[in-house]
């Protein structure tokens, strides 16, 4: 009998070890997994009370309606210019390249140094130049752009996300909360575009562009911004608006999630 209680022991000790060490491993794994998930640099951002809703534009509030392809190839062809299959099929990563090249020559739509439709100009003909189109005349070129501008005003170019416009009377309305847009944008979108698809300042107290402040996101000075054009619309105004009472809204895990847990927002 003192052999079988002993094989008893170490049978149940064996048992024990084989249920005690996957235990351990899935601690360990779970630990490092906690670990990967905190790895952010940004400030912890203690819970208040949400005082201020600030959201992106593009991919948040608003969508693209059709293609650049189709806005841009539509444009040239209405003028009477022939669009070879090369320039369709390049025309797609010709902007994206137009588009970063004048991003380094002129940050910010241009800030102060060009208009936002200059800037726009330049964008779209060196879109045109790379894809290989080409055009008889500056007459062609000028009315080109200019159809390919007026449409990025207008409806034909963006539609509102079905809960946009009901989000914002929630918060605003029902809430008592103060919304603003902050945008990698030109003014344009607070001028027309926003008020075109309903979302005036009634829905937007303050809107703020990179084209007017000369930064973009992510900077820190861009959310920074955000509390001091919030402030005059509160109701409490003695009692200072604290970067955690902010909440942002936005489609780039970078430029907006990031940006404004760097500035000590949610």
């Amino acid at each position: 009998r003192p052999l079988d209680n002993m094989s008893l022991l170490l049978s149940r000790n064996t048992l024990a070890r084989r249920l005690v060490q996957p235990c351990r491993q899935y601690r360990q794994q779970h630990s490092q997994q906690q670990q990967r998930r905190s790895m952010g640099n940004w400030p912890k951002v203690q819970p208040r009370r949400i005082r201020v809703i600030t959201c992106d534009i593009t991919g948040t509030l608003v969508s693209f309606r059709g293609t650049l392809e189709q806005h841009y190839l539509g444009a040239a062809e209405k003028m009477g210019l022939h669009i070879s299959d090369a320039t369709k099929q390049k025309i797609g990563t010709a902007f994206n390249r137009a588009y970063r090249e004048l991003s380094r020559r002129y940050p910010c739509f241009g800030s102060d140094q060009l208009s936002a439709k200059e800037w726009w100009k330049l964008t779209v003909l060196r879109s045109f130049e790379l894809a290989q189109l080409e055009f008889p005349s500056p007459h062609e070129q000028e009315a080109v752009f200019s159809r390919i501008y007026s449409t990025f005003g207008s409806l034909r170019a963006y539609e509102r996300f079905e809960d946009s416009l009901p989000f914002l009377h929630w918060a605003g309305q029902r809430h008592h909360l103060i919304c603003g847009v902050l945008s990698n944008a030109d003014e344009r979108y607070g001028d027309s575009i926003l008020p075109m698809l309903g979302m005036t300042h009634d829905e937007l107290h303050f809107q703020l562009f990179s084209k007017e402040l000369g930064l973009e996101k992510p900077h820190p000075q861009f959310f920074a911004a955000a509390l001091q054009h919030a402030e005059p619309f509160l109701f409490d105004k003695e009692d200072p608006l604290m970067p955690g009472q902010c909440l942002h809204i936005g489609n780039d895990y970078t430029k907006d999630f990031e940006g404004a847990r760097h500035a000590g927002m949610h």
